[in-house]
């Protein structure tokens, strides 16, 4: 075995800041490539999806939904066998555009008659099933689009939904 005269152990005060200084290097290099490529993932999009698109042309992006709930509810009376029998629907209106959100709240008034009018000429039978109100609600959605294309040129809402329907 060698003498420990032969073995130089000690490190020099000069080797120290270079073994920091290289340490650290190393840590950066790690580092920034780390951070380039979370920023190539990230900014990429997924992948393959740009064969889809032609030169020049710009991917649509989906809009918001808005709701605009229409209150006070509605109660429909309805004449079933000589009683009275009511019908209470809370409705919300869903569009994406911030300008049909303002048609709408202008023309509430017409808007809330034509429905009334509209659920009244249900048969009360007929709501009482999944279908019946399904019609029901595609009946109310296209009233409405009726009058937004009256007034804005465009039928702008996208959904009628029936968010609270009690028969009674």
């Amino acid at each position: 075995m060698a003498d420990d005269k032969d073995l130089d152990l000690d490190v020099t005060e000069e080797e120290k800041p270079k073994s920091k200084l290289v340490l650290i290097v190393i840590v950066l290099v790690v580092v920034l490539a780390g951070g380039g490529a979370a920023a190539f993932f990230l900014m990429s999009g997924g992948g393959g999806d740009d064969e889809d698109f032609e030169e020049g042309e710009v991917a649509e992006v989906k809009k918001v939904a808005i709701y605009v709930p229409m209150k006070p509810a509605f109660v429909i009376n309805f004449m079933v066998g000589g009683r009275t029998r009511y019908a209470q629907i809370d409705v919300t209106l869903m569009t994406r555009d911030g300008y049909v959100v303002d048609a709408l709240q202008m023309h509430m008034p017409l808007i809330r008659n034509n429905l009334v009018t509209s659920f009244s000429a249900q048969d009360f039978e007929d709501i009482q099933t999944v279908e019946g109100r399904e019609v029901m609600r595609e009946g109310a959605l296209e009233e409405i689009q009726t009058i937004l294309m009256e007034e804005l040129g465009e039928p702008g809402l996208e959904q009628v939904l029936f968010t609270h329907f009690v028969i009674q």
